[in-house]
């Protein structure tokens, strides 16, 4: 039977709860109502990740149980999904910010603005929120450079922690600084606050120049190949997280394993002494308290901001002088200009000169 809803104050909101004993990650022993007042007692760190942003909504409002799946383009069967239009009934103080698709169709995204959204949400069994890299005033301009060290199959977190120092060192050469996290799975991210007047073409353009230049000094480490086949051992830059409505978890989310594990913040010093499972519902509530919020540099128009010039000259060093152009797009976007074919290698026709 489902429990009676309790009611909690939320910095001055009144957030209903509804069935809060339902078992979230019941191996873990964590129900919806430890799912809601985890995200409170770290309010200021997951209100700084979403604040003003478009906001995509991961529901999982079944928990994460074994055998639990997550709806996908192209599987619309799940028990969980992406909602990325405001959803039905939201209370009054819930702001939105419309964005477009790459299909050029739009949306209204919620875009918290004060914690009480997060509770919300949360309430509606949201557990990962993946915020656009803008902010609502100006939603085709991106303010993060946002950096995906993704451990390829034979890889894992140590071997992404590894090539960790080298994002820090390639990103201080161009005048850049970045700010480290767990993805809550295997892999980092680092986020870099830029100056909101590049296009999302341009910051992915930054971002190949930047995967490139680390796979040319870690090639046996580090890839850049879009294509599984081509990737080998190593540490995927997925450069297309810099893609037009592509999004990364927030850092103080909480990830889809039974072992309800976060994305936790990191100083640089101990990238590579931890391991993803330190951080989980249960214990990031004390390292916050204790470091506080190691993102809040990267909040909504906050500062510093840098400039990306420096990664789209090398952009165009690497075209002028090695031939290196763009690389694909996901699926689903429309053909792009100057975009290579997107066919998987070992599947492409030769082209009619290469034909024997």
């Amino acid at each position: 039977m489902p429990t009676p809803a309790v009611e909690i104050e939320v910095r001055g909101r009144t957030v209903r709860v509804s069935n809060p004993d339902k078992p979230y990650f019941p191996g873990r022993g964590i129900t919806k109502l430890d799912v809601v007042e985890y995200f409170v007692a770290v309010g200021d760190g997951i209100l700084g990740a979403l604040l003003d942003r478009p906001t995509t909504l991961e529901r999982w409002p079944s928990g994460v149980f074994e055998g639990a799946k997550l709806a996908t383009r192209t599987d619309s069967k799940g028990d969980a999904f992406y909602q990325k239009r405001v959803p039905a009934g939201a209370p009054e103080y819930v702001r939105t910010a419309r964005i477009a698709f790459p299909s050029g169709r739009t949306a209204d995204e919620v875009a918290p603005s004060e914690l009480a959204v997060v509770a919300w949400a949360a309430n509606l069994g949201t557990i990962t929120f993946h915020p656009w890299p803008v902010t609502s005033d100006d939603v085709d301009r991106p303010d993060q450079l946002r950096i995906d060290l993704d451990p390829q199959p034979g890889t894992d977190f140590s071997d992404a922690a590894r090539v960790a120092p080298h994002v820090r060192e390639l990103l201080a050469e161009h005048g850049l600084e970045g700010w480290p996290k767990t993805s809550g799975g295997r892999g980092i991210h680092v986020f870099v606050p830029i100056e909101p007047r590049w296009t999302f073409v341009e910051a992915r353009r930054a971002t190949i120049a930047f995967g490139r230049e680390l796979e040319r000094r870690l090639p046996d480490e580090v890839t850049i190949r879009w294509w599984k086949e081509e990737r080998g051992v190593k540490i995927f830059v997925d450069y297309n997280q810099m893609a037009r409505d592509r999004t990364i978890a927030s850092a103080y989310s909480i990830r889809a394993n039974p072992r309800a594990t976060v994305s936790a913040p990191l100083r640089w010093d101990e990238v590579g002494d931890v391991h993803p499972d330190d951080f989980t519902v249960t214990t990031m509530p004390a390292r916050f308290a204790e470091v506080g919020d190691l993102f809040a540099p990267l909040a909504a128009h906050a500062g510093p901001r840098f400039a990306i010039d420096s990664l789209l000259e090398l952009a165009d060093r690497q075209e002028s002088d090695e031939g290196h152009g763009d690389l694909p797009y996901p699926p689903e976007y429309p053909k792009m200009p100057g975009e290579p074919k997107r066919v998987q290698p070992s599947r492409a026709r030769p082209e009619p000169d290469d034909a024997t």
